[in-house]
């Protein structure tokens, strides 16, 4: 058999593999936020409501707030399916696929909305997966026992997000908190304690804060990194003129770098200590230069900070204007309450295609 003839016969082999290699599609997540409640809905406040550093009576909620911005649809619950329902096809006209929700564990006042959002996201056509937050005596051994209950619980509903390779994703929020030894016990394939090739298997993307964090993520065992936060001097990862260097390493060493994105930042009203992170939204451009480098880095993926993070000012859900005694909230005029879902639709529709 001559060379040529080989060649042919093993070419369709070869694209075979590189289509695999290649066949990732790209993705866009976004945090949801399931910790709002309200009087009228479920007996308290909770969010609305809030602490801060420089106002020790706090914000009691109503008008008046823990945010820089003031919602559209005003206070609401997350336990809402009304409500939900809104923010789900909010989602979907914004072109994201999937949105993950702030877990603290399955008795915390948060869990009770999980349901009514998979049934909600599952009519739009959204998925749900979550981020596991810094909860109190977290570790690497509670976040394994936290994926067994969440996959046991909600794998089986229909909005429950799977990647093309059939597995769940988890972002850890603050996962440098555990040592790097401890997450390979849980996440390496040699680990005492791993939940490699078990039915609880899954993607773990941890967060990368500061630069020089390498020797962490290739020895935790995760499969890849996320940046979260979207003030662009806050630090080494949140910072898009770093992502290329990022997206190299990652793909050197096997690793899934998700680079998060956002319209500015705000959290003057309950950390005003925090104002030299503030980053104006700028009429939209602030957003559109994030989009413009997460679209230039080529990951397969990119997740948005935030649908509804009000605390931070990171919400590309509508805000409305309006005033109260001593404040006037901010809001995104001259553009329009919902310019950053329609905003959002016009990116997302560029990554997808890309």
């Amino acid at each position: 058999m001559n060379r040529l003839l080989k060649f042919i016969i093993a070419l369709p082999l070869v694209l075979l593999f590189c289509g695999s290699a290649l066949a990732i599609k790209p993705k866009v997540f976004c945090f949801y936020y399931n910790w709002y409640q309200t009087k009228a809905f479920d007996g308290a406040d909770q969010h609305w409501s809030h602490w801060s550093n420089g106002n020790p009576t706090g914000y009691p909620g109503g008008d008046n707030i823990g945010a820089n911005f003031f919602p559209s649809l005003g206070n609401y619950s997350t336990n809402d399916p009304v409500l939900v329902a809104k923010h789900m096809k909010m989602i979907a006209k914004a072109g994201i696929n999937a949105v993950f929700l702030t877990w603290w564990g399955k008795d915390h006042f948060t869990a009770k909305s999980i349901p009514v959002i998979l049934d909600e996201a599952k009519k739009a056509g959204v998925k749900v997966g979550f981020q596991i937050e810094p909860y109190g005596n977290r570790s690497p051994l509670t976040v394994k026992a936290d994926v067994k209950y969440l996959i046991d619980t909600y794998g089986k509903h229909p909005a429950f997000y799977y990647s093309e390779q059939k597995k769940p994703l988890f972002f850890v929020y603050d996962s440098y908190l555990s040592k790097s030894a401890e997450w390979s016990d849980v996440l390496s394939p040699a680990g005492s304690s791993t939940i490699r090739k078990t039915l609880y298997d899954a993607d773990f993307m941890g967060l990368w804060v500061n630069d020089n964090e390498h020797q962490f993520f290739k020895d935790s065992g995760f499969d890849g990194f996320y940046t979260y936060f979207v003030s662009k001097v806050f630090r080494y990862g949140s910072n898009p003129n770093n992502w290329a260097k990022m997206q190299e390493w990652a793909v050197q060493n096997n690793k899934i770098f998700i680079p998060c994105v956002g319209p500015g930042y705000i959290d003057e009203r309950i950390r005003p200590e925090n104002s030299a992170n503030t980053q104006s939204r700028d009429n939209g451009t602030y957003y559109d230069d994030y989009w413009k480098k997460a679209i230039s880095v080529k990951s397969p993926y990119v997740a948005i900070t935030s649908f509804n993070e009000w605390h931070e000012g990171t919400q590309i859900e509508p805000a409305k204007p309006l005033s109260i005694t001593g404040f006037t909230y901010l809001d995104y005029s001259p553009l329009a309450n919902d310019y950053y879902i329609t905003r959002t639709r016009y990116w997302t529709d560029r990554f997808l295609k890309k």
